[in-house]
């Protein structure tokens, strides 16, 4: 364990280039058929690895929810990630994952963590797109590449798993609060691209709130393809890309094509260097922040407050 602790505080300073670290574990066993599955999460939303110490439990608390630990003078929720997606450990909860991400912590009980491995986004498939995952897996990552017997691990949506097991008892876009609507050029929308259900949920409503008309994407490759698209027709029309585009709006971790790759190909081309681009992103940090600008970002946000998500799309297409 304490190897793959070593490779994910190495490996949080990767310079992302359509690559990602994915950690592996495991969850215990399903009811269907005995067999223990390969799960992942990136590494840059975990902030360490732990041997599972011991936890509180809390009274009233909401199921799947362990209790809290005390980690280093932080008191840290503790999910119990299988049976959440309806896992059996065989033995035991062993290990905590702490996460960073969309400006919470928590911990993650597992089973095993198994190790770290160096993918190209291209070899994970949207699992929408698939056919799987139920609504907790965003994508499902070919481990070994384009082998036909190639291993498989659901990447989980933590999103909607801490939706899931603990809702917001408040409004997640308040129209009252989010502001002025947004004055666009008429005929022009917002390119959004999330690989999250819920995150694409949430930003759906927060650019109906301020009157943002939008075309949503699941990946970067898709959102890439359709602004291609776009240019394309914006041509065959005697116009510009800035009649049809206002901005883009997108996540940095999609299967297919990562939103660092998307704003880089953007920024790279003639056709669309002029175009502003905000990534809107779970995964926080200096690290993560500074790679946003490496890439020529426009503007980062973190997810998900509405009111900055809106105040951040206003100041951008101002300027």
């Amino acid at each position: 364990m304490s190897t793959v602790q070593h490779e994910v505080d190495e490996r949080t300073n990767l310079i992302s280039s359509n690559k990602f670290e994915l950690l592996l574990f495991r969850l215990g066993v399903d009811t269907v058929n005995d067999r223990s599955e390969l799960f992942g999460i990136n590494v840059f939303k975990v902030r360490e690895i732990v041997a599972m110490p011991e936890i509180t439990a809390v009274a009233g608390a909401l199921p799947h929810n362990l209790g809290v630990v005390n980690l280093r003078g932080q008191i840290i929720p503790v999910i119990d990630l299988p049976s959440v997606v309806g896992r059996t450990p065989k033995s035991g909860l062993n290990i905590m994952l702490v996460t960073e991400f969309a400006r919470s912590t928590q911990g993650f009980a597992v089973e095993s963590v198994e190790e770290i491995v160096r993918l190209d986004w291209s070899h994970v498939l949207s699992a929408e797109s698939s056919a799987a995952g139920g609504g907790l897996v965003t994508s499902i990552a070919r481990l070994d590449g384009d082998a036909e017997d190639t291993r498989l691990a659901q990447v989980l949506d933590v999103e909607q798993i801490l939706r899931q097991i603990a809702p917001k008892g408040n409004k997640d876009v308040d129209s009252e609060t989010i502001g002025a609507k947004l004055r666009m050029k008429p005929g022009s929308v917002i390119m959004a691209a999330d690989d999250s259900a819920v995150a694409r949920g949430l930003i759906g409503q927060a650019l109906d709130a301020i009157g943002a008309p939008y075309i949503m994407s699941k990946t970067g490759k898709e959102c890439w393809d359709k602004l291609q698209a776009m240019q394309a027709t914006a041509v065959a029309e005697g116009k510009s890309l800035k009649d049809k585009v206002a901005l883009v709006l997108t996540d940095l971790e999609m299967p297919e094509m990562d939103g660092f790759t998307l704003t880089r190909n953007i920024k790279q081309d003639d056709r669309f260097k002029d175009l502003p681009v905000i990534i809107h992103s779970s995964l926080s940090g200096t690290t993560n922040e500074d790679h946003v600008r490496s890439v020529g970002a426009d503007a980062y946000v973190a997810k998900f407050v509405a009111e900055e998500l809106a105040a951040t799309i206003r100041e951008v297409i101002v300027n």
